[in-house]
């Protein structure tokens, strides 16, 4: 396999004892397409890192593995925190593998990050304790950082890096904040929506967007005392999708009642998914689908880089600071900083 030659110099010598903070690049690339769960956490901490290095690492690696043969399925779950998402992830895992012997799996799942002190649990692993023990399963949980969209803005990037080493399903668990997580949207083949038993009026409460955007609906918890308010809350899904659904390429969401615990649903739910995606492939959604993600990565990795580039700048930098200041003592105008902000890094004409 020829090696990019943007790479780093630590990352493209094939030294036997490579340098403190070197990379072995030949063994590295066979590690990681033997399936080395170590190798593929490392490559995937380059892909998640904001430091130069890592990132050219990351684009070079990416540029140097193929395309995958056959198309994956990516699959993003949203919903409330509580709705058990890591419990229907795991049980939903281990049911897929078990069905098809020569499916992998990877799933992505994003922590939320304190606001105060920027740490994340990062716990969704144990949650997840079989399928992270699965032979053809990889599950790796990130921080999501300031990230509002229920994604990282790396998870794009996980999601290829994962495709071209083999898995062929993707599952992209969300944090869990609420109209935001629309931005899964844009990453995923298929939208799996979970909702909680006894939501009754509280499907009011949903955020618009989300059940918008949602390709499949499943009421969660749907087994012993809760039974009668999943299907009840089922009912009230389909009554709310009736308003804010539109049918796109002949297809109607379905609403389904699942417990992960149990086992119950959950067949005929993996049998929705295979359908929806048939149907994606079938009517041309999937392509398109696929090719406006590729559109909105190019803009938003333009924007993401964009603005590293004016920030890591000193002299941006300091002015910015003090404008900030100024603002937070009331004595410029917000709007009228932002300008003098642009003007600074010389994107606005004017500076004096």
């Amino acid at each position: 396999m020829a090696l990019n030659p943007n790479l780093p110099p630590s990352a493209s010598s094939a030294q036997t004892n490579p340098e403190p903070g070197s990379v072995d690049w030949f063994a590295f690339l066979d590690q990681l397409q033997s399936g080395n769960r170590a190798a593929l956490g490392r490559a995937l901490t380059w892909v998640e890192s904001t430091r130069q290095e890592d990132r050219i690492r990351a684009t070079s690696l990416l540029e140097t593995l193929p395309e995958p043969i056959q198309p994956s399925f990516r699959l993003g779950v949203s919903g409330i925190p509580g709705v058990g998402k890591s419990t229907w992830a795991e049980a939903y895992g281990l049911l897929l593998l078990r069905n098809q012997p020569n499916a992998k799996l990877a799933v992505l799942a994003v922590d939320p990050s304190s606001s105060v002190r920027g740490g994340s649990l990062l716990g969704d692993k144990t949650r997840m304790e079989q399928l992270s023990l699965h032979p053809r399963a990889f599950v790796r949980p990130s921080p999501a950082g300031t990230s509002l969209g229920g994604v990282t803005w790396g998870t794009r990037d996980s999601i290829t890096l994962c495709e071209r080493l083999g898995y062929t399903h993707l599952l992209v668990e969300t944090v869990g904040v609420g109209q935001s997580e629309t931005a899964v949207h844009d990453l995923v083949d298929c939208l799996l929506l979970l909702l909680m038993p006894a939501s009754g009026d509280g499907l009011q409460g949903m955020k618009k967007g989300i059940m918008e955007v949602a390709d499949v609906v499943a009421v969660q918890k749907a087994d012993g005392l809760l039974l009668s308010a999943a299907q009840q809350a089922a009912a009230d899904a389909r009554a709310a999708l009736h308003f804010t659904s539109a049918e796109e390429s002949n297809w109607i969401v379905p609403v389904q009642t699942v417990s992960a615990l149990t086992g119950a649903g959950m067949e005929d739910l993996l049998a929705t998914l295979d359908r929806f995606f048939r149907h994606a492939h079938a009517s041309g959604r999937w392509a398109e689908r696929r090719m406006g993600q590729r559109k909105k990565a190019f803009w938003e990795g333009l924007e993401h880089a964009a603005w590293e580039l004016l920030r890591s700048h000193p002299d941006n930098a300091s002015r910015w600071k003090e404008l900030a200041q100024s603002v937070v003592e009331n004595q410029t105008d917000p709007r009228r900083a932002v300008e003098d902000a642009l003007r600074c890094a010389e994107l606005l004409p004017g500076l004096n």
